[in-house]
């Protein structure tokens, strides 16, 4: 995400404190929040598909996903 759109977003944050959102700068700013979190889970599932455990025998076993787990 480009450092406007996260501009925008805090603008919009700060102007809901102060005097409220219209229904379009709503939906604007819903549509921004859900697309910095799904930019951030996509970076961050990335992040730890590179990580590893080292096991006390010294071999390296990737992080598995709950869900994929058996």
């Amino acid at each position: 995400m480009d450092a406007e759109s996260i501009a925008r977003i805090n603008a919009l944050a700060k102007k809901k404190h102060e005097e409220g959102l219209t229904p379009e700068e709503t939906a604007e700013q819903q549509r921004l929040r859900a697309q910095y979190l799904e930019e951030f889970r996509r970076g961050m599932e990335q992040t730890l598909q590179n990580v590893r455990i080292k096991e006390p025998d010294g071999t390296l076993t990737p992080l598995v996903k709950k869900a994929d787990k058996k």
